[in-house]
């Protein structure tokens, strides 16, 4: 039997490898990645090959709560780490981040975090996704309609198919597109405009998601997420 291909930095030892199998077997995801390969040879793309992966690698399948859902990843250096809205550790935190932290301060009347990697969450079952995984250094949305598209698609009606209700939290117009792909008698959403600094005054703000996603979890009887980080 042949092994489905395995791009670099795929997680194989997560349970996202056979959630997904049809998806990372199927001749698109190759052309996928014989994209991203050709793009990684003349150009300077984020994140890493190691970090694409980094929201499978972190929260399996199994143990995903919330799905907090992204768009591409930033297109500085040191800041995407394949988690959505997360940067890697001493970096200035975007302006989208920053208004993040001050509606988790402000929901939950805790300190305002001075770090911007988000990997505690994660670690408790939130699912840090974006739409499309890589960018060109310095172009936005630089590998928008190239394929990635089709497979976070594939990620949500997985999501959409766990055996326990999730909850969704889709921030701005893209995210919010992907409602049709969530079974909302099931799973709660949670929509909201995006937190960037052109948005985030219609609407974000006040929005209270970190509470209200709390308190839906203990009302399941599931464990509240620790949203605290480093201050």
């Amino acid at each position: 039997m042949n092994r489905p291909f395995s791009p670099p930095g795929w997680p194989t030892e997560s349970d996202w490898t056979e959630t997904l199998d049809s998806a990372i077997a199927s001749p698109d995801f190759l052309e996928l990645f014989q994209f991203i390969e050709q793009e990684r040879r003349s150009q300077t793309i984020y994140p890493s090959e190691q970090d694409v992966f980094n929201a499978f690698r972190l929260t399996p399948y199994a143990h995903t709560k919330v799905v907090i859902l992204g768009q591409d990843p930033y297109h500085g250096p040191n800041q995407a780490h394949g988690l959505s809205f997360s940067v890697e550790e001493g970096n200035k935190l975007p302006p989208s981040l920053r208004n993040i932290f001050k509606e988790l301060s402000a929901d939950l009347d805790i300190p305002t975090p001075i770090t911007g990697n988000l990997t505690p969450w994660a670690k408790q079952g939130v699912f840090l996704l974006n739409t499309v995984l890589t960018v060109q250094k310095s172009q936005a949305n630089s590998h928008r309609k190239r394929g990635w598209e089709r497979f976070t698609d594939r990620v949500i009606q997985k999501l959409n198919a766990h055996e326990r209700p999730l909850i969704f939290v889709l921030w701005g117009k893209p995210a919010e597109k992907k409602a049709n792909l969530i079974n909302q008698d099931k799973h709660t959403i949670l929509s909201a405009p995006h937190p960037s600094p052109l948005s985030a005054y219609r609407g974000f703000f006040g929005s209270q998601p970190f509470s209200k996603i709390n308190r839906e979890l203990t009302l399941r009887g599931t464990r509240a997420i620790d949203w605290r980080l480093k201050h």
